[in-house]
């Protein structure tokens, strides 16, 4: 029986990985980072220094890089129509009103990578049905409604903040109080699902990555004006829901209500830990 870390490198797994290392939690035998290639640099930068603190060993698994996978278009051989890939839940507008993009960016680009290195390391044979590892996921008790059960009857979840009762600002006391440094936030530069106040902060302290969102906002509109075989994407895409290109919007005067952070609605909960 493997215990595995599903490392996202935030806040809540990072606190996680270190309690192991202290013997605060059960030990972990290895974590798994699913890397998108899309994270803020800082996020690298930390997960370069983490590694070095754990007792375990992280191994970093990607499917493949996701701002350039969603921006491709594809040419279909049978109609001749193009069509990019839903993968990031951007907002759009057409004439049949405004919604969301489908997405395949947790499931695709984070679950898929994570199972495949899961079956791997537990060796995990083809039709098994017995329990061969846990997975320990970094949500904490203020994000309870992100639990899921695993998919796969060799897989078991479990949480072991939820069963300590600790928040993420549980986890930032942890980590202050045995002197680490704060975890950045963990979350693709480009999601949808971020906050004004996250876009705010992106904009103010890390202006090279939210640079990298202005670029990725407008490459995605110009791959889905393109994408002639889609109806519901014949109109205007944007990563932000007052239906702007990101360059253009304040977010100090955005209403509460219009962008909220739909982290804790995310499917899986395997993303922003």
């Amino acid at each position: 029986m493997m215990r595995i870390l599903s490392l996202g490198a935030g806040v809540q797994s990072s606190t996680l990985a270190l309690m192991s290392a202290h013997g605060d939690v059960e030990p972990f035998d290895a974590a798994i980072f699913a890397d998108t290639q899309a994270e803020p640099e800082s996020v690298y930068t930390w997960l370069d220094w983490l590694e070095k603190q754990l007792p375990f060993p992280v191994y970093r698994v990607s499917t493949g890089n996701l701002a350039n996978d969603a921006i491709t278009t594809r040419v279909s051989k049978k109609t001749g129509n193009t069509y990019i890939k839903g993968l990031v839940p951007a907002f759009f507008v057409s004439g049949n009103g405004k919604g969301l993009m489908g997405r395949r960016c947790t499931a695709d680009y984070k679950i898929l990578a994570i199972i495949k290195k899961q079956r791997q390391l537990a060796n995990v044979k083809r039709g098994c049905k017995t329990v061969m590892c846990k997975t320990a996921i970094g949500i904490s008790l203020d994000e309870f409604q992100r639990m899921k059960p695993s998919r796969h009857p060799w897989c078991e979840n479990y949480w072991p903040l939820i069963d300590l009762r600790m928040t993420r600002d549980d986890c930032l006391t942890w980590m202050r109080n045995h002197n680490y440094p704060t975890p950045p936030r963990s979350a693709c530069v480009f999601c949808p699902f971020h906050s004004d106040a996250e876009w705010k902060r992106l904009q103010d302290e890390e202006p090279k990555e939210f640079e990298r969102a202005v670029k990725f906002d407008y490459d995605l509109r110009r791959a889905a004006n393109q994408a002639t075989g889609t109806a519901k994407l014949r109109g205007e895409v944007f990563l932000h829901s007052t239906l702007k290109p990101l360059d253009e919007v304040d977010f100090k005067d955005v209403p509460s209500h219009v962008q909220v952070d739909m982290f804790n609605n995310e499917c899986e909960g395997m993303c922003g830990v």
